[in-house]
């Protein structure tokens, strides 16, 4: 047998498990493999890196799926719909996306004939045994920073793989397959997953407590960070940020070289005490532009594309990670300034009557507030709309209160019913959205509660004016707003409603102010 599947058991013991050994490297050539849920964008760009290492390779997913045409060009059967027919006899391994239940036909096939089955983590584990990795991990910025990297990387000529949880148009898709010996992987700890990751660089954007119905309190998020910290190659790179305690305490267990990044205290100000650091901010409608110095010597000055002063932290460790890799000074900044973005990241959708339409992946209060502080420096609204749709029942019933004071830049504000995302997770008395738009109007905010998403989308286009900016945000299907505003709205031809330029290709000179920040 070619293969033996990682040991996945119980995570009460860190020290020892196979999990947390660096995998040898699969000898994936010639190996049958079948992926149930190819179309997400991580399993799609996971099949192509295996037909890259000469893989046969199988896939199904419910429906067609972005890409599936180049896929099976490239070499892959894809199936539509799940049977256990859909296993050919000589199937020798089968992945799984998060996404797919033990009773599905496909899984239960390949459990009934002892077929080996990973989860996709694990996958990009052993994937990742052949190539040089690069991990990008945080309970915020993840995509945005594991694309920002993967662009940078790729202009820069370093030519890398890499999977990101988000479309980004620049980059053609959610992932890519280079001929370079990188591989940037955006490594989520939820389930734990960034365990099954070995890599020689990586990034703590931030630590805050999230995902609390798979770990049972922030001590316990932390150490999960700290073991994915242990496993960076001793001979690698950590970048954390200089300003995030619990961060920083994670990087202490990490075998190899660490550096910090910070923005300075104030604009012009002393470099403070991190390796690398971004000054002299100015901005520009929500766009920052700064210096970068490390060790307080200046190596690059740029402005950035997407806005948003979070993404200059962003920016900074997606700046030490392709310094570390050999990356040209001047093309990094060069490609800083273009960088576009990823989808559902403050995505411009569309505008008609002078009113703008915006759509965010925002599901967590932190991100809540600073993505609606990006935006009201981005668009300068006379009144800005949000509608949030909560994402699971457990998240919305934990973070109420901070939820709650994360609208505070928002005038007006809907709440549709919760985004219920797994079958564990159950509505609970007191903590649904008619709790939430309480707790918002207690605090002095102006929001209201309507239930269904098509109700929400019939309020606003009946009272947003010229001058309104509609910002949709959750992890769910709330998109589906924002297209309905694009439809009845904009007529259904964004491109006709044209935004400002500086809203589709970088813009030249800024209107750069100097900015104090916090």
């Amino acid at each position: 047998m070619l293969f033996r599947p990682i040991n996945t058991g119980a995570h009460a013991s860190l020290e020892g498990t196979a999990m947390n050994q660096p995998q040898a490297p699969i000898a994936f050539r010639g190996l049958h493999v079948h992926l149930i849920g190819v179309g997400g964008a991580g399993m799609n760009g996971a099949a192509r890196m295996l037909l890259r290492f000469g893989a046969r390779v199988s896939g199904s997913d419910r429906t067609p799926f972005d890409c599936m045409g180049r896929l099976v060009e490239e070499g892959a059967r894809v199936t539509i719909g799940h049977d256990a027919a859909h296993l050919d006899p000589d199937t020798q391994l089968v992945v799984i996306s998060a996404a797919i239940p033990e009773r599905n036909p496909e899984l239960a096939e390949a459990r009934r004939r002892g077929i080996p089955v990973l989860k996709y983590a694990e996958l990009l584990g052993a994937i990742m045994a052949h190539r040089r990795g690069v991990a990008v991990a945080g309970t915020h910025g993840k995509s945005t920073t594991t694309a920002m990297c993967a662009y940078l990387f790729r202009e820069a000529g370093l030519d890398p793989s890499f999977v990101v949880g988000a479309q980004s148009p620049q980059l053609g898709g959610g992932s890519g397959v280079g001929g370079g010996p990188h591989f940037i992987v955006e490594s989520c700890e939820f389930d734990r997953s960034f365990w099954h990751l070995h890599p020689h660089s990586a990034t703590i954007l931030n630590i805050e407590p999230d995902h609390l119905d798979c770990y049972k309190d922030l001590d316990e998020i932390v150490g999960a960070f700290t073991q994915f910290a242990r496993q960076v190659s001793p001979d690698g790179l950590l970048v954390v940020n200089g300003k995030d305690v619990l961060a920083q305490h994670a990087a202490r267990s990490a075998p190899c070289r660490v550096e910090t990044v910070t923005i300075a205290d104030a604009a012009g100000g002393a470099p403070v005490a991190a390796d690398w650091c971004a000054t002299n901010l100015r901005r520009d409608r929500g766009r920052y532009g700064f210096e970068v110095l490390r060790h307080g010597r200046r190596v690059l000055s740029t402005q950035l594309f997407i806005p948003g002063l979070h993404n200059v932290e962003n920016a900074l460790a997606a700046v030490a990670l392709a310094h570390h890799a050999g990356a040209d000074t001047q093309a990094v900044a060069r490609a800083l300034a273009a960088f576009a973005g990823v989808g559902r990241r403050l995505t411009w959708r569309g505008e008609g009557r002078g009113v703008t339409i915006v759509d965010d992946y925002a599901h967590h209060p932190t991100e809540v507030r600073v993505t609606i502080e990006a935006a009201r420096f981005r668009y300068e609204p006379k009144r800005m709309w949000v509608v949030f749709q909560p994402h699971q029942h457990a998240r919305t019933r934990v973070f109420m209160d901070e939820f709650a004071q994360s609208f505070g830049g928002a005038d007006e504000i809907i709440v549709p019913d919760v985004y219920g995302a797994r079958e564990s997770d159950e509505p609970e008395n007191g903590c649904g959205s008619e709790e939430l738009v309480s707790r918002i109007c207690q605090r002095g905010g102006k929001a209201r509660y309507l239930s269904a998403l098509a109700s929400a989308a019939e309020h606003v286009v009946e009272h947003a004016v010229e001058g309104d900016l509609v910002l949709t945000m959750g992890a769910g299907d709330v998109w589906k707003v924002a297209d309905e505003l694009v439809e009845r709205i904009c007529g259904g031809h964004p491109a006709r409603c044209t935004p400002r330029q500086a809203d589709v290709v970088p813009s030249g000179r800024p209107r750069a102010v100097p900015v104090p920040t916090p």
